[in-house]
Parts: C-alpha cells; sequence; structure tokens
C-alpha cells in the first residue's frame, strides 16, 4: 500500500464491510454486513458477505433461529464454514443470548410473570435441550443474581433443590423465581414440574425465602405457575 489510502472499491469483497465500519460506524452495517465481518473470509469463490447472506437466508434472516444451529450442523450445511467459523458463530449468538441479561441485572426489578419472563427469556428461549434457570432477588425483588442450576437433555433435568438453597443464602436471596425452558415448545408442566415447584415453595417457607414463581419459557410465550394460581399468591403480581 504504500501509506496510500485505498478506497472502499478497491479493498477485496472480504474486507469492504470492514472499512465500511471503520468509515461510517457500526450502526450503517446490515445484518449480512455485520455476519460476514464475524466470517472474516469466503471459500470456494465464495466471498465473505456472499456466505454471509446464504447463511442467513436459509435461516430466514432470523438470528434466534440461526442460533438454534449446531456446530457441526453449520460444518456440514456450508461449503467453507469450518470449525473456526462454526465456532465463532456460535460464541456470537451466546454473547448475544447473554448480554442484554447482564446490563439490566443490577438494575432490574421484577414485578409480574411477564418481567420475569423478558428477563429470562434470552437465557433459555433458543436452547435445544433443557435448562433450569434461578433469579435470584432482593426483599423489594431487585435481582441479585441469576444462574443457571442445571441444564439436561431434550426431555428434562434434575433439580438439587438443597444445592438452590444453598445458593440463595450464599447471596442472601429474599425471594426467588425458577424458570425453565421446554425446548418442544409445549408450555404445559409436566408432573416433574409441579413436584419440584412445590418442594421449593416449601422449602422456601422453612428458611422464609418465598418461590414467587416458577416461568416455563416456549418458543413463543410461557406458563407462569403464579398466574395460574398453583402458588399461594394474590393474583398475578409479586409483592412490591
Amino acid at each position: 500500500m504504500d501509506g496510500h489510502y485505498l478506497p472502499m472499491k478497491s479493498w477485496a469483497k472480504d474486507e469492504q464491510p470492514r472499512e465500511k465500519l471503520l468509515q461510517r460506524g457500526v450502526a450503517a452495517l446490515t445484518l449480512n454486513e455485520l455476519f460476514a465481518i464475524l466470517l472474516r473470509s469466503g471459500a470456494g469463490g465464495e466471498s465473505a458477505l456472499e456466505l454471509a447472506r446464504r447463511i442467513l437466508a436459509d435461516n430466514q434472516n432470523d438470528l434466534n433461529q440461526l442460533a438454534r444451529c449446531e456446530i457441526r450442523e453449520l460444518m456440514n450445511r456450508y461449503k467453507g464454514v469450518g470449525m473456526a467459523k462454526a465456532a465463532s458463530i456460535i460464541a456470537a449468538m451466546e454473547i448475544g443470548r447473554r448480554r442484554k441479561p447482564v446490563e439490566l441485572k443490577q438494575k432490574t426489578t421484577i414485578r409480574f410473570s411477564q418481567d420475569a419472563y423478558h428477563y429470562i427469556k434470552s437465557f433459555l428461549a433458543d436452547l435445544e435441550h433443557e435448562e433450569f434457570w434461578v433469579i435470584y432477588l432482593t426483599h423489594g425483588n431487585r435481582i441479585k443474581g441469576c444462574e443457571c442450576l442445571s441444564s439436561g437433555g431434550m426431555d428434562g433435568t434434575v433439580i438439587d433443590v438443597r444445592m438452590l438453597f444453598r445458593k440463595a443464602l450464599d447471596v442472601k436471596a429474599s425471594n426467588l423465581i425458577v424458570a425453565h425452558n421446554h425446548p418442544g415448545g409445549a408450555l404445559h408442566p409436566s408432573s416433574y414440574d409441579e413436584l419440584i415447584t412445590r418442594k421449593i415453595f416449601e422449602g422456601g417457607n422453612l428458611l422464609d425465602i418465598k418461590l414467587y414463581d416458577h416461568v416455563i419459557v416456549g418458543r413463543d410465550g410461557y406458563y407462569s405457575f403464579a398466574d395460574e394460581g398453583k402458588l399461594k399468591m394474590v393474583g398475578n403480581q409479586y409483592k412490591k
């Protein structure tokens, strides 16, 4: 380059989105261009931008659908996508999934089941396996922490109630909301869901740590034990 500036049209196709990013900022980039930067390069005569367009188009330009893909699936479906590119895609989807809840954690107050659902769905909505999460709350229902307690298979996950309350005591939580996902999309609770909810509710009463809700997250909505009257609460409003 000999120190001379090259206009964007002179850059290789793989590099043009990066030039646009430098010149105009990240907000100016399309989803295809952002994805091309993530891929870094194309393959087999196809530029990174063309490969990005193809992958996104196959997933209806829906990042939630793309986030459900696994590394081997991406490698098998797309020529030019090896382990490194597939791992980058999966990692980027996971970073995006975690970003908003982490930012909001210290300032979010949960008062209704809908608040809990909107907070936790970023962790659970795109998973193809079942996970069980706990939201730890202060006396005033501000979030003190949130973590995955158990991760299982397609059909369920086993919960250690003793571990749940040990962690709750460690963070000095006054209240709890638990949540898990149903990868198949069905929202109605299973008999095990009802059993574990009862155990947590009763254990919380003994320790003076209240279970405010158990939220089941599906692809297109949620089920709230509290809203359905399956917990000893008044209506669907959490303690203020």
